[in-house]
């Protein structure tokens, strides 16, 4: 058998085998760095526009032979970058360009790729590979900046590269009369999440629930008007932000309650610590919680010289639970959220503090906006959980028996928190309902609300982007526990 081994796998094989190989003319190391699309007086950004006029307009006469023939409003978005290739001695071998689809509005996570050029000396340098690695690069740098779409209008002939880096063919198109096809490199962020956080459910729980409520936020206790929620912080959270842990640990469970239509009355903590030093640190967290939110800590249990762990039970009250499974296809899907604060120190881009400093008045509004004293309950309702905005919205989509679509441009989003991290994040206050078309917001205080998306016939949720096209988006089924079985 006659084995090729390409350069990589050549320097792999010997460095295994104790040593690396002795460079090569012509096979100069391979770098990739980044500058920003409107830097023209950075020399390899030069070096890059004169490389795309001497392929675009004079080999390929895509454009008219001039310096700012093949030019356009992306190279002057300062959002937008370039990938620049070169080898160590810092001959440019080519380039991409990269940034939000539309130059000239907001950044709503959906990027595009253009103007790939390979010098022609480096397309069969040995070993080299530029216009791969350049699509890898801007793959990743996308996905970097928070994009949950990533298109690029590529050239037929190069449409193979494309495809067996990944790339899926989206439809056929044209730029500068010449046949390109649109390609999309398909981004599983948000499912990746909803699949780790929420698939082995199904399987571990079943259909577990009462009848309606199966797979919800809290369980109304029979024969009372009580709710009941539990959740748990993950240990490594506590070990790491024993403060912090124990306000989440609050948080997340009157948010449960919150999602169910329902006033808290009062938590129940369960606490592992390896000394009292550490339980107190936790507890405190706990107290500064439930006395932010006006709701007593009734007590609970505590073991110490065990290894980090903090559950939570919160107790409601409601006549009337919303469940989170009463949506029907047509009915408009609405996220209430606070926009306020930022990421949590040492939780960039996963968890968004907007809590830690409001008012009591200001927290008691977000947790009442479906309560039993607000003017208006919708059909269903879920807190946005471990599974993100569109996870926890495929949640509510499966036990309504429905599909979902999920308007990106509309879903209310701070300033400082990309799409891609925005969607995937744990928020501090995020309540996703679903109602019929014209119900009113439900007043929560600081929280904006915005209409953002429909429940349909079908299964799973799909982004919904201005262009009208649709990127799959949660799995079906998000959990595998099936409708909820609410009477309609």
């Amino acid at each position: 058998m006659d084995t090729h081994l390409t350069r990589t796998s050549r320097w792999i094989a010997d460095e295994l085998l104790g040593g690396r190989p002795a460079s090569r003319a012509g096979t100069a190391d391979l770098h990739v760095t980044e500058a920003r699309a409107t830097d023209g007086d950075d020399r390899l950004v030069a070096e890059y526009r004169r490389l795309r006029r001497a392929v675009f307009c004079r080999e390929q006469g895509l454009f008219a032979d001039s310096a700012a023939a093949d030019l356009d409003d992306h190279d002057t978005d300062p959002r937008a970058v370039v990938l620049l290739a070169h080898d160590g001695a810092g001959e440019l071998l080519g380039g991409v360009r990269l940034g939000p689809a539309a130059p000239d509005g907001p950044d709503i996570g959906w990027w595009t790729g253009s103007r790939l050029v390979v010098a022609p000396g480096a397309r069969s340098r040995a070993g080299a590979r530029v216009g791969a690695a350049l699509v890898r690069a801007a793959c990743a740098r996308a996905e970097t900046a928070g994009a949950l779409r990533f298109d690029a209008d590529v050239q037929t002939r190069n449409a193979a590269l494309f495809t067996r880096l990944g790339w899926e063919q989206v439809r056929h198109t044209e730029v500068a009369g010449v046949a390109h096809l649109r390609m999309r490199w398909p981004i599983t962020r948000v499912r990746a999440l909803a699949t780790a956080t929420k698939a082995p459910l199904g399987a571990l729980l079943g259909a577990l629930g009462p009848a309606g409520f199966v797979g919800d936020d809290g369980a109304p206790v029979p024969g009372t008007d009580l709710v009941a929620c539990c959740d748990a912080i993950v240990p490594a959270m506590v070990e790491r932000d024993p403060e912090w842990a124990g306000w989440a640990g609050v948080l997340v469970n009157v948010n449960d309650l919150a999602a169910m239509g329902a006033t808290p009355i009062g938590l129940l903590d369960a606490l592992g610590a390896r000394d009292a030093s550490f339980a107190h640190r936790v507890l405190s967290g706990v107290r500064a919680a439930a006395d932010a939110y006006g709701v007593p800590l009734l007590g609970g249990h505590t073991q110490l010289d065990v290894p980090a762990a903090l559950s939570l039970t919160a107790l409601g009250r409601t006549p009337h639970p919303v469940p989170g499974g009463g949506g029907r296809p047509g009915h408009r899907v609405r996220l209430t959220t606070d926009l306020g604060g930022g990421w949590r120190p040492g939780y960039g881009g996963r968890q968004w503090d907007s809590t830690t400093t409001r008012s009591r008045a200001e927290l008691s509004a977000m947790v009442g906006a479906i309560g039993p004293a607000a003017a208006h309950r919708p059909a269903a309702a879920k807190d946005v959980s471990m599974a993100g905005i569109a996870g926890t919205l495929g949640m509510l989509a499966e036990a309504s028996g429905t599909g979902a679509l999920l308007d990106v441009a509309a879903v209310p989003r701070p300033d400082g928190a990309s799409v891609g991290d925005w969607f995937t994040c744990f928020p501090g206050f995020g309540l996703l309902t679903a109602d019929a078309p014209g119900a009113p917001a439900p007043q929560a205080g600081p929280a904006v609300s915005a209409v953002c998306g429909e429940l349909v016939d079908g299964a799973g949720v799909r982004l919904r982007w201005p262009d009208g096209e649709l990127t799959d988006a949660a799995p079906d089924p998000v959990t595998g526990m099936g409708p909820a079985g609410v009477a309609r």
